[in-house]
């Protein structure tokens, strides 16, 4: 993972980041640790990014894996 150099290097290391932040064992360890603040800004930072770059359907789709959702 590279950061700094491209955007497109920033992408790719980004996805590879998160793919391994989010194992199971990395996080059952980490957020027992998170202070309450820290567990509100994670959150918080996510869902903004996600409220602004994602519609409606591809929120439930993609992050909530529901199928059929529909407004």
């Amino acid at each position: 993972m590279f950061f700094g150099l491209n955007r497109a290097t920033d992408e790719q290391s980004l996805i590879t980041f998160l793919r391994l932040f989010g194992d199971h064992r990395l996080t059952n360890t980490l957020v027992p640790r998170m202070t309450e603040e820290e567990i509100h800004q994670v959150v918080d930072l996510l869902t903004r990014v996600m409220r602004t770059h994602l519609s409606s359907d591809e929120y439930h789709s993609l992050f909530l894996g529901e199928e059929d959702h529909h407004h």
